[in-house]
């Protein structure tokens, strides 16, 4: 019988680990990536005699594939992909193609911000009493777990893009953090296929699986008003009161599930803002659905510090507190950062526009703000936007000579925030390496 081949677009950690679980289960495996394959993956394809190329995409030995998983950061709209389409060829995400082999519990997260931070927190709870894995846009490839590990529980932070490439896939679990405009490039520029593409999660859940929400959310409250959802609803909300799901009283989160409750004093989390009370009660009720011993939950909800590049304090210098959130990469995770700045700061913003709008911003930074730098190649629609605002906007195209223009502007008490509000990539391999450039340059300050 003539193996099943499998070919797959890009060959980052998401394509490796899918090469790696397709050659297990008896594909004839080909990866071809249209840059180049970073060493250390093209390693791991040398030694498992995996078939690729790399800096071309040779088209009869893709359209002959029975089946083709796409890196998330390749566009639907390329030709290649609609010729495999026209086909009728199935183009998937590694998230589809790993789901087929586990039979384990999966607690799929997404939104357009907060995902990372709840899925970081919510495995945190969870590993202290269950065999769970990390995994989607985070850490080791789910497929690679999959092989690997075999967990029998997965936290997966997912993105629309990976939700765009499901037929089948349904997490028992859903967390819906919040919806505002973001990637709208590769939504031909309208919010309402954004949003359809994140409701993707709950597609195929059924009414024994949940869906968690924000129920402050607008967008959400009105899609679920237009739409039907199988899956069982526990929302989660700062202002009303919720019977099964999870609210705040009184400084306190109390979440509930079948008239069970716990009660956790927002006073005592670790990560401090609104928006981490919120990532802490969709932790706390996934984590109740699972079953974890309410002290264990309060425990972990305490002692958890964050995700790198996600408002991490990096330095204190002469009284100034340099803060790395390259992470923030739209305007909402930007909105929430500057919303949490106590003190007179410095900030650094800038990058690819993605189409942003940045209205809700103007009011933080006319309070907060004392100085932009603009970090990036084309500055002109920052300068439009917030030049008539501070008394101080400066550009530049390089984190070193960001950091000393912040470090010569800022007093005692201010902070330096690296907020960017963009994409990373005129200037930076990537969210990471832009964080990185910017604690090596407060280092060496």
């Amino acid at each position: 019988m003539k193996k099943q081949r499998l070919v797959i677009l890009g060959s980052g950690e998401s394509g490796v680990g899918t090469a790696l679980l397709g050659l297990a289960k008896g594909y004839d495996v080909f990866v071809s990536d249209k840059g180049k394959i970073k060493e250390k993956y093209k390693n791991v394809l040398i030694n498992n005699a995996i078939q690729w190329e790399e800096q071309q995409h040779t088209e009869t030995k893709i359209l002959n594939a029975n089946v083709v998983m796409k890196s998330p950061g390749i566009p639907d709209k390329v030709a290649l992909v609609k010729k495999l389409v026209e086909k009728g060829i199935p183009v998937i995400s590694e998230i589809e193609f790993a789901s087929k082999y586990t039979n384990a519990t999966i607690v799929g997260i997404t939104g357009s911000n907060g995902k990372t931070t709840t899925a970081s927190l919510t495995h945190h709870v969870l590993k202290q009493e269950l065999n769970v894995g990390l995994a989607g846009n985070i850490g080791d490839s789910f497929a690679k777990q999959v092989l690997e590990e075999d967990f029998e529980n997965y936290v997966l932070e997912i993105s629309s893009f990976q939700l765009d490439g499901i037929v089948d896939f349904k997490p028992n679990i859903a967390v819906l953090t919040n919806i505002t405009p973001d990637h709208l490039d590769r939504y031909d520029y309208k919010f309402e296929n954004y949003i359809n593409s994140k409701f993707r999660i709950a597609l195929n859940q059924t009414k024994e699986d949940y869906l968690i929400y924000d129920a402050d959310d607008e967008v959400i409250i009105d899609w679920l008003k237009n739409n039907t959802i199988e899956a069982t609803l526990l929302p989660f909300s700062l202002t009303k009161t919720i019977e099964n799901g999870a609210y705040l009283k009184d400084e306190n989160i109390i979440t509930t599930i079948d008239n069970n409750n716990i009660i956790m004093p927002t006073k005592n989390l670790a990560l401090e803002g609104k928006h981490n009370i919120k990532n802490a009660m969709a932790a706390s009720t996934v984590s109740h659905l699972l079953k974890i011993r309410k002290q264990t939950i309060r425990e972990s909800l305490e002692n958890f510090h964050g995700v790198e590049h996600r408002l991490e304090q990096v330095l204190k210098i002469n009284k100034v507190q340099y803060i790395n959130d390259s992470k923030a990469t739209n305007v909402n995770a930007t909105y929430y950062a500057l919303e949490s700045m106590e003190a007179p700061t410095v900030w650094i913003v800038g990058g690819t526009d993605k189409g942003n709008d940045y209205t809700e911003l103007f009011s933080f930074v006319n309070e907060k703000v004392k100085a932009i730098i603009c970090l990036g190649i084309d500055n002109e629609k920052l300068m439009e936007n917030f030049g008539s605002m501070v008394d101080v906007i400066v550009e530049t195209q390089f984190m070193k000579e960001a950091v000393k223009i912040a470090y010569k502007i800022a007093e005692a008490g201010d902070n330096v925030l690296l907020s960017p509000a963009c994409a990373s990539f005129d200037l930076f391999e990537n969210y990471e390496d832009r964080g990185r450039q910017f604690k090596d340059a407060v280092r060496n300050l």
